[in-house]
């Protein structure tokens, strides 16, 4: 039932301060007044301090509970949350209280389905708190409390009101078929078209980079075999989770971290050393590296400060290259950044960035380039513009895209006002599926299944 009274932990297990157990649904009150004996839903949203006790009547704790009557709630029903003390005991037999008092288990993201489900969110800003907690960089933090707190909605609602606006004129078209060109010229109605349109294009252009926010850009480290790419590696981790030894070829395998550049998510790979006679176990390393390459926004070629590229090895090089990037509005061909390493070495025989994971000169500098290139769209940190940051969310402007370009269709050549009404409408749902406003109980249990129970 969509309304039964759920319970679980907020908060992790295991040892720390406190411990919070949310209690919702009809008739939440009733069951925290058998688990509380002093319990009182009155004033709302007040902290008071209770004894906590089982169904024989024995104390399990003493702690806080706090009282938020629906609607005004985060699930837009009767709310209660328990503040206990954490450990293995505490909160599994208070939760044991409430079961046995006429609650049931929560499943993943039950809380926040039915803060959806009561208007209380909508599909972005629920797939935001998500993105909120996942969060590994201030950039991806930033851009999802943004959206969280409605950036995106707006946005998207800006459209949805200029496609219904859109209908209204085309159902005078309809409504008058008498008058030779209707109420209002088809010139005007395609003036409006193109304007939602082209509002829509610029939002589909941003899915890219937003994606990337989202999931962080994935930058490789490649080159020869000890060039210095693990010791990059984890002088721009800040740790070393490579191992850095005089040997070439110590890196076999592909390495991957989450790190940030000034604040932008990045997923930093190291990869093994490219060379013209590997032995077998090289050559495998050699073919992951040339996958991660394919597949990288951003490519780190790293050659010592005092060695030239030679023909054979540029060509062996250019054989690990992927054709030309076109998905990106910020990366329109694969990005490759030359890095010049070692430098506090020997000086720099060659162009390049000159680096040195010893002293840590150039580090700053190549993390500004890469996110320059990576998020230069998107810069500075401050003027995070609301962004598509999901493959459902392009979709969705892709068929509203779409079904604008049959409607254009239909106007160029005199076609049905019915028609062209047909097409904007398919539009405007494809925006409502966005933000959840019809019926998609499928795509609710695709997001919410990634959840913690508690939220």
């Amino acid at each position: 039932m969509l309304s039964d009274p759920i319970a679980a932990l907020a908060t992790p297990p295991g040892r720390s301060a406190l411990a919070i157990v949310r209690l919702s649904g009809r008739g939440a009150f009733a069951i925290a007044e058998r688990v509380i004996p002093s319990f009182t839903p009155d004033p709302p949203r007040t902290a008071r301090l209770a004894r906590f006790a089982d169904s024989t009547g024995e104390t399990i704790d003493r702690g806080l509970y706090f009282c938020y009557p629906a609607p005004h709630s985060a699930t837009g029903e009767d709310l209660v949350e328990f503040s206990c003390h954490v450990g293995l005991m505490v909160p599994a037999r208070l939760l044991e209280a409430l079961y046995a008092a006429g609650a049931r288990p929560a499943v993943a993201g039950e809380f926040s389905r039915r803060a959806v489900l009561n208007g209380k969110l909508d599909l972005l800003q629920a797939e935001a708190v998500g993105d909120l907690i996942d969060a590994t960089a201030p950039a991806q933090a930033g851009a999802a409390l943004h959206q969280m707190e409605g950036g995106l909605s707006r946005r998207i609602g800006e459209l949805r009101e200029e496609l219904i606006g859109l209908e209204a004129l085309l159902a005078y078209d309809i409504d008058f078929p008498e008058e030779d060109d209707g109420p209002v010229s088809r010139a005007t109605i395609e003036a409006r078209r193109v304007s939602v349109a082209a509002r829509i294009d610029a939002m589909l252009a941003s899915a890219p980079a937003g994606e990337r926010l989202r999931e962080g850009a994935l930058v490789v480290l490649t080159g020869a075999p000890n060039a210095g790419k693990s010791s990059l590696f984890n002088a721009l981790l800040g740790s070393n989770r490579a191992l850095v030894t005089e040997v070439a070829g110590t890196t076999r395998d592909a390495i991957e971290a989450h790190t940030d550049f000034l604040g932008w998510p990045v997923r930093l790979v190291d990869t093994a050393g490219i060379n013209a006679s590997p032995d077998r176990i090289e050559k495998m390393g050699m073919e992951m590296s040339g996958r991660y390459v394919s597949a990288a926004d951003l490519v780190i070629k790293c050659v010592e400060a005092d060695k030239m590229v030679e023909a054979e090895a540029v060509a062996l090089w250019d054989e690990t290259l992927p054709s030309a990037r076109t998905d990106s509005p910020v990366l329109s061909v694969l990005s490759v950044l030359l890095v010049r390493t070692k430098c506090d070495l020997s000086p720099p025989s060659a162009p390049g960035l000159p680096v040195s994971s010893v002293t840590g000169q150039g580090l700053d500098q190549l993390r500004r380039i890469a996110g320059e290139r990576l998020f230069g769209a998107r810069l500075p940190l401050a003027d995070l513009e609301p962004a598509l940051t999901r493959g459902r969310h392009r979709d969705a402007l892709g068929k509203a895209q779409s079904a604008l370009a049959e409607a254009r269709e239909q106007l160029e050549h005199g076609g049905d006002a019915v028609l062209v009404a047909h097409h904007v409408r398919q539009a405007t749902r494809a925006l409502d599926e966005l933000v959840g406003v019809v019926d998609i109980d499928d795509v609710l249990d695709r997001l919410f299944a990634g959840f913690c129970v508690g939220k």
